[in-house]
């Protein structure tokens, strides 16, 4: 179920709503349950035999709760417990994501002729499966109490606002919040507006961006394309990844704050970046967070010589590649990461430009950020390695291609608007502009809200009026 949906809209969220407030108000406990029975009912709608799964994980995470609460003082039994419930939850993600992967490349690398079942991807499985392997840990490291009712561990594994797509929410930021949480008018008017904003993100720009990105690909690997379209869909792709991804954090954390849950921050702003490191503090947050906290402090960080540094960064990022997805291409996207932040960690790059208050130096510095971004964009989005190659190829020229084409005009003109939108959002003008206007005129002025209210809601209708008329709708982080 997605949440721009007219079933999820209409039907699925009022009703949730209705039940948790006017009939459930009162009782926390009927409240968790309910919301664990509607946040696997979320689930099962499109993978109801997956619902299995995600039970498997809940009741032998919350075993494993327990005996690391229980052996929390004898640390070789306590670590025992957590090797054997990291061998569990990475078994499951190595079974149903990565095992035909790992059998077709033996394949073609040995000659074998081992037979490759086919399994399909449970949506989602990385994100609840991350946080699963978080409440384990944030219980041994005493950073939340174990919780001796399993609905409440499956209330936090599956809860359906992050479930297919994040944020990855760790268990020391909401262990308090399962049964202490306090819902309030204003944190629900907030999540309410929250929601729309992310609403029109996914409705009105993402799909947009998606429509160009997908012919600039598919013809550039089947058809004729040229230097102008190829980086046209680039940059359609990369702002349709943005504004696909932060609408449905933004989406995710309203509706956790409409059930009195406050989720953390996924996104902010991450094409004002002026190097790769500082772009991945502000991309996906949630999940450069749990591998800094779980993987690479583990390992020692930063406080290391250079080459321990190195190979810590090599481990995050092959696994950060590989977190997104059975594809050499993913992992060529998180190596190039590897690649650029190791420089800009080993040679300081990046702490000396932070000092310097030069503009044409932090221009050029967000020129070659955004450059390396899009190039990267072009991995993540491709089939494969060489088809990734031959659309960068073509994005400089190196094809027999003309510069401009059909294409390139006809998508540009159709999308001229969605294009100066998307790039004047992706930086933080709305949050300026209502500043601006706050700041003259005062923030309590009733005209302010009332604007605000006028343009969410009419982005809401707008939004609708695609998803009726049935407008190509994708969620990209939904094949994590």
């Amino acid at each position: 179920m997605l949440f721009s949906s007219l079933i999820f809209l209409v039907v699925f969220l009022p009703c949730v709503l209705f039940i948790y407030y006017a009939l459930l108000r009162k009782h926390r406990h009927l409240q968790n349950c309910f919301l664990l029975v509607a946040s696997l009912g979320f689930y099962a709608w499109g993978e109801p035999w997956f619902v299995l799964v995600m039970f498997l994980s809940i009741c032998c995470n919350y075993g494993f709760g327990l005996l690391v609460d229980k052996h929390r003082h004898d640390r070789k039994k306590a670590r025992a417990v957590i090797t054997l419930s990291l061998v569990f939850n990475l078994g499951i993600i190595f079974i149903f994501k990565y095992l035909m992967f790992t059998l077709e490349n033996i394949n073609a690398l040995t000659g074998a002729e081992i037979t490759v079942p086919e399994i399909a991807l449970p949506i989602g499985i990385s994100f609840f499966t991350f946080q699963a392997i978080s409440y384990v840990i944030d219980v041994y490291r005493e950073k939340g109490q174990v919780q001796r009712n399993l609905l409440n561990v499956g209330l936090y594994i599956s809860f359906f606002p992050q479930l297919i797509a994040g944020p990855i929410i760790r268990y020391e930021v909401v262990s308090e919040q399962i049964m202490n949480r306090r819902e309030t008018f204003d944190d629900f008017s907030l999540g309410v507006c929250r929601f729309l904003v992310g609403l029109a993100k996914k409705g009105l720009l993402a799909n947009a961006f998606a429509v160009v990105a997908d012919k600039a690909f598919a013809v550039a690997t089947t058809d004729y394309c040229s230097v102008s379209f190829a980086w046209l869909g680039a940059i359609a792709y990369t702002l349709q990844i943005y504004y696909d991804f932060s609408g449905y954090s933004d989406m995710a954390i309203g509706l956790g704050r409409m059930f009195g849950f406050k989720f953390p921050e996924n996104f902010n702003y991450p094409y004002i970046s002026k190097s790769c490191s500082e772009f991945w503090r502000r991309w996906h947050i949630s999940l450069g967070s749990w591998f800094r906290d779980y993987v690479y402090i583990s390992l020692g960080g930063s406080r290391v010589g250079k080459g321990r540094l190195v190979f810590n960064l090599l481990v995050v990022w092959f696994l950060t590649g590989l977190w997104h997805g059975a594809n050499w291409t993913f992992i060529c996207w998180g190596l190039m990461y590897f690649v650029l932040i190791s420089i800009e960690k080993v040679t300081g790059w990046e702490k000396r430009l932070s000092r310097i208050d030069d503009k044409k130096v932090n221009a050029i510095a967000h020129a070659y950020t955004m450059f390396m971004v899009i190039l990267g964009w072009v991995f993540f989005r491709a089939e494969t390695i060489g088809d990734a190659l031959t659309y960068v190829s073509i994005m400089f020229g190196n094809s027999d291609v003309a510069f401009f084409d059909k294409f390139f005009i006809g998508f540009l003109k159709e999308n001229v608007v969605y294009f100066f939108f998307g790039l004047l959002f992706c930086a933080p003008v709305a949050r300026k502009i209502r500043a601006w206007i706050e700041d003259k005129i005062g923030e309590a002025n009733p005209l302010v809200s009332a604007v605000y209210t006028v343009l969410l809601i009419g982005g809401l209708l707008v939004t609708m009026a695609y998803l009726i008329k049935g407008a190509y709708n994708p969620f990209i982080y939904f094949n994590f």
